[in-house]
């Protein structure tokens, strides 16, 4: 009998859950592209239930390949039932949550894609290729109707005189609840799925933020987290031969990553220090989590621990459950180094006030996360797909307004001087690709040092060395000179100031470029410690 491997990738869900900057619609649109490749899927495969009954099912179903972070591979074994499913998901998801799209392929498995190995490879190419193909938007609407003063687009509700809802965050906020008397509009009781799947535990709605304003305590920051594993591809070109394989790899990356998230939060909690009024309070929102992918949104101050716990749980774990039925590592064949039997991850941190928009701040983290990959991956071994590359992480604090990209942030805020940086990162988890890197730990313990009296005094002297640095490197200099001869910190002063030197290539010449540690170290230092408003 004839099969046909069906692929769907579901795109845009950045710009339609980061569309606005009100949490609870951040938070409406994470619940609704958690259930598009499990329950709205699962429904349309005639499965019946609520959101964990169809998950499981899903699961347990031996065609179901994948079905996590946007990505959907499933075997049908007859022809009407795939046509089904590519004519009517599309449409579906579209009604569900306005403004995501999905690009679809199909391979009938037969000839030269007879094997699973050579029709999940065509089926790749031919995703990319649909998505490379510009749909046109279902929610433009026409012209002469009112729109949503937030988003633009056109108006399909009016909740009250002053608030009118376009589609898109219509869905976030409201459902349709039919009834025998035909259908009723009533308020979304936001789903705790993911915040359960997250911590691993049942939450209360009073535990849960649902404004930006509940996650800060001392002061305005917050942080957005983006964490994405390292040397996927080659695990898939490896393993994606066999199809039974391919899915028991995608169920226990899913659940490591998991698992991981949860260590992670259990590693915080301690950490939380909530009000008398909300004891139980989490500070933590997560966004997107399966596969190999994490975003979360949470206080500042917790984002380092957490982003660097998920991190290195996430190789433990990869490295424990990713085994197969006689005990042996699934990874075994993929990385001919003895020790990478494991996945490892970068992460991007982006610190921002509470008012910042979160779609800049979502950008950012995840151009951070890719910065952290490249400098990980630069080494030939890695190239070759010989090793893995190592875990690290990157950050920034964003110091204004201004919503630019990553190279206009670094040239304006980290360049000084053409030869001096303050763009110190990666900081790598536990194994530095060279002797001169930091690890976060290394970073951490630099950030406490300045905590005292004496820490606190040296503190003020290097952000004046730091800003005479842009204007006046020799008076920075005499400034750094001074430092070093009036503190009882001078061995101190010395390591944060004696800086990394590297050959970078600008405009096409080599140049000798020295970089500092002082700006990273200052940054968490006043996220942790600065206090701009009382903890009620």
């Amino acid at each position: 009998m004839t099969k046909y491997l069906y692929g769907a990738a579901v795109q845009g869900i950045q710009g339609f859950i980061f569309q606005t900057n009100k949490l609870r619609e951040i938070v409406g649109a994470s619940e609704l592209v958690e259930e598009i490749c499990t329950s709205k899927f699962a429904k349309l495969l005639g499965k019946n239930g609520y959101y964990p009954d169809l998950k499981k099912q899903l699961e347990e179903d031996e065609n179901c390949i994948l079905h996590a972070a946007g990505n959907i591979k499933y075997i049908f074994g007859e022809e009407a039932d795939c046509a089904k499913v590519v004519r009517e998901f599309p449409k579906s998801i579209y009604e569900f949550a306005p403004g995501v799209t999905v690009s679809q392929a199909v391979i009938k498995m037969e000839g030269k894609f007879e094997k699973f190995e050579n029709a999940v490879n065509e089926l790749e190419k031919r995703l990319r290729t649909q998505r490379n193909k510009p749909m046109r938007s279902a929610t433009l609407g026409l012209m002469g109707i009112e729109r949503s003063k937030q988003t633009g687009l056109p108006v399909v509700y009016a909740e009250d005189e002053n608030t009118h809802l376009d589609a898109s965050t219509f869905a976030k906020l409201q459902y349709v609840w039919e009834t025998k008397d035909g259908k009723r509009i009533a308020k979304r009781h936001t789903t705790r799925n993911l915040c359960q799947k997250a911590f691993y535990e049942d939450v209360k709605d009073d535990q849960i933020a649902y404004d930006v304003e509940e996650i800060t305590q001392n002061n305005d920051w917050i942080a957005i987290i983006h964490a994405d594993g390292n040397g996927l591809g080659q695990v898939v070109q490896k393993i994606g031969k066999d199809q039974k394989l391919f899915k028991r790899f995608s169920k226990k990356l899913d659940e490591a990553t998991t698992l991981s998230a949860c260590e992670a939060f259990e590693a915080v909690k301690n950490q939380f220090n909530n009000s008398k009024k909300k004891p139980d309070f989490i500070p933590i929102r997560p966004i997107v989590l399966g596969g190999d992918d994490l975003t979360i949104i949470c206080r500042a101050d917790l984002a380092l621990d957490f982003a660097t716990t998920f991190i290195s749980q996430f190789e433990k774990n990869t490295r424990e459950m990713l085994k197969d039925d006689n005990g042996g590592l699934l990874l075994k064949d993929v990385f001919e180094n003895e020790t990478d039997k494991r996945l490892t991850a970068c992460a991007g941190i982006a610190y921002i006030k509470s008012s910042f928009p979160f779609y800049y701040g979502y950008n950012l983290a995840e151009t951070l996360c890719s910065l952290a990959k490249k400098d990980a991956k630069d080494k030939q071994e890695i190239k070759e797909g010989k090793e893995l590359p190592k875990s690290c992480l990157m950050f920034h604090k964003v110091q204004d307004s201004f919503t630019e990209d990553w190279d206009a942030i670094a040239k304006r805020e980290l360049t000084p001087q053409e030869n001096i940086s303050f763009q110190f990162g990666p900081y790598y988890i536990k194994d530095k690709k060279e002797e001169c890197r930091w690890t976060v730990e290394d970073l951490k313990k630099d950030v406490h040092k300045l905590e005292d009296k004496e820490g606190n005094a040296v503190k003020s002297h290097l952000r004046q060395w730091m800003s005479l640095l842009h204007d006046n490197p020799e008076m920075a200099h005499q400034k750094l000179l001074r430092l070093k001869s009036m503190t009882s910190m001078r061995t101190y002063v010395e390591d944060v100031t004696k800086g990394v030197k590297k050959m970078v290539k600008k405009n096409e010449k080599d140049v000798e470029v020295t970089f500092y540690p002082v700006y990273d170290i200052l940054a968490i230092h006043t996220i942790n410690n600065q206090k701009t408003k009382e903890n009620e």
